[in-house]
């Protein structure tokens, strides 16, 4: 399955796996299934994408600073990916995809094995930086968000209301908008100091 957005961008979601009918169908991640229809939504409303999401790759829309990736490459069998296909995706897709996106200031992280799988390409222990919804962790230069799995399972028991799926994501705006207005202010100072 490949990834989905510009390398350059600021913002990675590593998801868990395509889903069968959704992703391994469509070729596009989170595209025709549940989670996708969350996750776009909120990628829309919050500035990381634009056009319109119809469930399937040709809809137009795109990603705006943001790119969408997952921790295990295959449709697991019955969808529950063994420790060793998360290795195997781990060392072999995604650590390289970390290190191919240059601007990287962020990742959201949707559920514990893509916590746990991002933590780990990341070099990180597990104990050090555990999985919570609204966790944040920091890892060198990067921001980490810890979000529960925005699949039907989780918004249908109330694991994940859209209002906790909303609150990561906000986070994450402001956090990169910070950035922003950080590196705005800095080269401000020093276009000043020049002259």
């Amino acid at each position: 399955m490949h990834s989905f957005g510009p390398l350059d961008a600021r913002l990675l979601i590593v998801g868990l796996a395509p889903g069968l009918r959704g992703a391994n169908r469509t070729g596009r991640p989170f595209t025709g299934d549940y989670a996708g229809d969350l996750l776009y939504e909120t990628l829309l409303d919050f500035g990381f994408a634009r056009g319109h999401y119809d469930a399937r790759p040709d809809d137009g829309l795109a990603l705006i600073d943001a790119r969408i990736t997952n921790a295990v490459h295959c449709v697991p069998p019955e969808n529950k990916p063994t420790p060793a296909e998360i290795t195997t995706c781990r060392d072999a897709y995604l650590a390289r995809r970390l290190t191919a996106m240059p601007k990287l200031k962020a990742i959201v992280m949707l559920g514990r094995i893509s916590h746990e799988s991002t933590m780990r390409a990341l070099g990180q222990k597990l104990s050090a930086v555990p999985f919570g919804h609204g966790s944040r962790h920091r890892v060198g230069d990067l921001a980490l968000f810890d979000s529960y799995h925005c699949s039907r399972y989780n918004t249908n028991t109330g694991v994940l209301t859209t209002e906790m799926f909303r609150s990561v994501f906000r986070d994450v705006r402001a956090y990169l908008d910070s950035l922003s207005q950080r590196t705005t202010s800095a080269a401000l100072l020093s276009g000043g100091n020049t002259g």
